[in-house]
């Protein structure tokens, strides 16, 4: 990291630059951990934890931080995310002067986080700083879907202005998370399962978003659940770490064959920084209160009539726009359902014409093996005059047999 000022107008400015050479030294600690992780999979081919798929993740990871320009993306978006917000403050990114190889990015002065006693003497509002951490972390997840999975205490700062409204500043987006729908519905319904120690739900719910394999049973995958976290629930709520909690799921999990799911590791990483922030500034913080209204609210917004009149509310342009081609598009729909009622009509009278070519051959199959026996049971007995004429009938009934199984019969 460097510190400059820019020519044009005087703003002070931070520069970070990738290190000269250092591709070819991570190439190769990567190839040796991608040859170890090839050699674990081939000795071990149970293993749940994926060390190859770790391994390319991993190395995902590293040229994603290798490539500045990718960090400055990021942390655009986040600033974007929490622009005017008291809460987040992300400095801004001069994109015309970054480059794969260097960052420009506006210098911020701000107390770090992790100095108690420079917050204290600056008059900051320990409470709502450590409960905002927590509200921070669950907006990026469940409201953007994009969180910064970075946040240790070289990466967060808290700003000297309005020490009674404190927010925080938050540096080097390097490595972020992301959540798809479903993972995010899940998850939260996982959390809101906790606060009630609801097991039986917690089980049902890694089963339903294909966690842990279907042909888990869900009765033994509750008892694993509760044997391990009922003893934390016996504490009070703020004395629990949430963290925690996560971390022993995720171990017991893998023991019903969960797969490592690398957005969980993040995210599980990341909530692991943010209690251990929040709990260092204020000890007394209850993460689960302060969590709880948010998830209940995110989920009213997710399921029931206001998600509903949401979803209709965005689609309405799209819908707008498709309207008017709505009889060509109910025309061609109703052209190929008859295309298709045509066409299985034809593949029905195909397969009951062979049914019927295969029921005829099966026929003279039969009666000619049946001529055969008799005509050799006759050969030795005092109708042998027959036995010809048995035997050429078995010939012939093969011989239709043959004629009827041929393509066209």
């Amino acid at each position: 990291m460097h510190t400059a000022r820019l020519k044009a107008s005087g703003e002070e400015v931070v520069l970070k630059v990738i290190r000269p050479d250092i591709g070819p030294v991570i190439e190769a600690d990567l190839r040796l951990m991608a040859a170890l992780a090839g050699w674990v999979a081939w000795l071990f081919p149970r293993n749940r934890l994926r060390p190859v798929e770790v391994v390319v993740e991993y190395r995902k990871t590293l040229e994603a931080e290798l490539n500045l320009m990718s960090e400055a993306a990021n942390a655009i978006q986040l600033r974007r995310n929490f622009e005017g917000s008291p809460e987040l403050y992300v400095p801004k990114v001069y994109t015309d002067l970054c480059r794969p190889d260097l960052l420009v990015m506006e210098r911020i002065y701000g107390i770090p986080v992790s100095d108690k006693a420079a917050l204290e003497a600056n008059g900051t509002n320990l409470k709502l700083l450590a409960e905002r951490g927590v509200r921070v972390f669950f907006t990026q997840v469940f409201r953007d879907s994009f969180f910064h999975a970075d946040m240790h205490p070289g990466n967060v700062f808290v700003s000297y202005l309005h020490p009674e409204d404190p927010q925080w500043i938050g540096i080097d987006c390097g490595i972020v998370g992301t959540l798809n729908r479903e993972d995010k519905r899940y998850l939260a319904e996982n959390f809101l399962a906790f606060f009630n120690r609801d097991y039986r739900k917690v089980a049902e719910l890694h089963v339903a978003s294909g966690w842990v394999p279907p042909e888990t049973k869900v009765e033994e995958f509750e008892a694993a659940i509760r044997t391990v976290l009922e003893p934390i629930f016996a504490k009070p709520l703020a004395e629990i770490s949430f963290g925690q909690v996560l971390l022993n799921l995720f171990n017991t999990a893998r023991r019903f064959h969960m797969q490592v799911q690398p957005q969980l590791v993040l995210l599980q990483k990341t909530l692991l920084y943010v209690e251990g922030l929040g709990r260092q500034l204020y000890p007394q913080l209850d993460l689960w209160q302060t969590a709880k209204p948010f998830l209940e609210q995110w989920l009213r917004q997710q399921i029931g009539p206001q998600a509903a009149w949401s979803a209709i509310k965005e689609k309405a342009p799209f819908w707008a726009e498709k309207l008017p081609q709505l009889p060509d598009m109910l025309y061609d729909v109703l052209q190929q359902a008859q295309r298709q009622q045509h066409q299985f009509d034809r593949l029905y009278r195909q397969f009951h014409h062979q049914q019927q070519r295969q029921s005829r051959n099966r026929l003279w199959l039969v009666l000619g093996t049946s001529l055969l026996l008799t005509g050799v049971l006759l050969l030795n007995g005092p109708h042998a005059h027959w036995a010809p004429w048995s035997l050429a009938g078995a010939a012939v009934s093969w011989l239709l047999a043959w004629r009827s199984s041929r393509p066209g019969a």
